[in-house]
């Protein structure tokens, strides 16, 4: 435990699960399978056998690898290739919900004991609120711990397609320390030291030193943090950045109307609105990883729980993204760093900011604008997928003997090459899939691993300090509307 602890923000803990006597399990029409640890086998009125509405939670999703990838497939290492550098940016764990979200909550507390509800709601009859506020959960705990046990012990030669990675050769074992970054906030320090737990052992302090960098979100900069950008940009904070939030009551407004009145049928003499009932949706979540079960999980229609997913993707997109105004210039301060060291080290961050980073970097696979009228169901910003819980980004350097082969193919030889000179790729990997870099950037050539070479890579982010226009991003005077950025930054001339 790295101590003093200050600036630690806000630390109320909730009540403690009690799964064991509160889980309705066996449900009808399904077998019992124990918790493992949440109970998730509530059934959902249309999903499919396949369907799994905790994973349709955007960033209050529990940690899950990405099953979709995003376009290319997964190959082991070359002959002759090594992993020589690891970045990595990583998400704390699950936690309770800030301070004052969902809004929800205040009212429905406000009422415990006076509520008449019927059918699906009775339980909100003797419902009581167990949550604690922004700490991590156990099961939190357990996403930053297992990603640590994760990043440490793998097969050899670092089979991408089994889905784990040897880093722990990486770590030089000499009597050194490495440096992990994380903020003082309570969530982000445990997450940081669990997941050094999880890959040395609780010894981990005789093998790396926790820098914790102060973290308080004033919005005016008292504390330069590169591991949470926002603080600095008081343009993040006000209307100037609500597109994201605006896009996702619009669209909210579309995919509730069915279940804000059925959901009000049934609670006589309580007025819900309808952003109540998509906090309720988000109290699912809370509840799921904070106690283990929920009771709102089963308010909701499978089709309902996919328009969730896509409300926190049209809030992250607008707010975070290339269709915020401030998208790059929260992200900025990381790239840089990241650019001028690529030296091997560890950071933990908010889903939020990890947003900013791959912004800033100019993923552009991930810039689309998307509608507040229907789903995109061929996405590639599933939040659920780039920044749950616990989730987390790899960037390998890799340094192979000779030229790779951009055609992959099992049957093709690793050693074919016309150079005999060593070349250096650089791999990125969100929620353990690879994310291919030549569809964001034109110098990095179509790939089928989805790598690139490390100096097409840093001659085509060169100018990402200029494309930010951090100074006018979050300071100046602009009014851009969801839909009107398309590059993460105002697109209004400054005067």
């Amino acid at each position: 435990m790295t101590s003093p602890e200050a600036f630690a923000g806000p630390t109320a803990t909730g009540a403690p699960a009690f799964l064991a006597q509160t889980n309705p399990a066996p449900f009808l029409s399904a077998s019992y399978i124990p918790p493992q640890p949440l109970e998730t086998q509530i059934p959902i009125n249309g999903a499919p056998l396949d369907g799994n509405i905790y994973q349709l939670q955007g960033q209050l999703s529990h940690y899950f690898p990405n099953t979709r990838g995003f376009g290319v497939d997964e190959y082991p290492l070359p002959e002759g290739a090594e992993i020589t550098q690891l970045h990595m940016i990583h998400r704390h764990g699950s936690r309770y919900p800030e301070i004052g979200t969902p809004a929800v909550l205040g009212k429905l507390v406000n009422n415990t004991g006076k509520f008449n509800a019927t059918g699906d709601l009775a339980f909100l009859n003797s419902w009581t609120n167990s949550l604690g506020e922004e700490i991590l959960v156990p099961v939190g705990n357990q996403e930053l711990f297992d990603s640590g046990v994760l990043h440490q012990v793998s097969a050899a030669l670092a089979l991408v397609a089994s889905g784990t990675y040897l880093y722990g050769h990486l770590y030089p074992n000499d009597g050194s320390k490495i440096v992990a970054r994380t903020t003082t906030q309570d969530r982000m320090r445990k997450s940081a030291e669990y997941f050094l737990a999880g890959f040395f052992g609780l010894q981990w302090q005789n093998n790396a030193t926790l820098e914790a960098i102060i973290e308080l979100e004033t919005g005016d900069c008292n504390f330069n943090n590169s591991l949470s950008g926002n603080t600095c940009c008081p343009n993040y904070y006000n209307f100037r950045n609500a597109g994201g939030k605006n896009a996702s009551v619009a669209w909210q407004k579309v995919y509730l109307a069915d279940a804000h009145r059925r959901i009000q049928s049934q609670v006589p003499g309580f007025n819900f609105s309808i952003g109540d009932i998509y906090d309720l949706q988000s109290l699912c979540a809370y509840e799921t990883v904070s106690i283990g079960y929920s009771h709102f999980c089963g308010l909701f229609t499978y089709e309902e729980w996919k328009g969730y997913e896509y409300g926190t993707d049209l809030d992250v997109t607008g707010g975070n993204t290339f269709a915020s105004p401030v998208g790059r210039a929260v992200g900025i301060g990381w790239v840089e760093e990241f650019k001028a060291r690529l030296q091997g080290h560890l950071i933990t961050s908010h889903d939020t900011n990890t947003w900013s980073y791959l912004t800033a970097l100019g993923l552009k696979q991930f810039a689309p604008i998307l509608p507040t009228t229907h789903i995109e169901r061929d996405r590639s910003q599933v939040r659920s997928y780039l920044t749950p819980f616990g989730g987390r980004v790899d960037i390998e350097v890799i340094t192979a003997q000779r030229a790779v082969p951009r055609l992959r193919q099992q049957s093709t030889p690793t050693t074919s090459s016309n150079t005999s000179e060593p070349v250096q790729y650089i791999h990125f990997l969100i929620g353990q899939r690879t994310v291919p870099l030549h569809a964001s950037y034109s110098k990095c050539p179509c790939r089928d691993d989805g790598w690139c070479e490390l100096g097409a890579f840093l001659n085509t982010t060169a100018n990402t300090l200029e494309e930010n226009r951090y100074e006018f991003a979050c300071f100046g005077e602009y009014e851009e509307p969801y839909g009107q950025v398309t590059n993460g930054a105002p697109t209004t001339p400054e005067v």
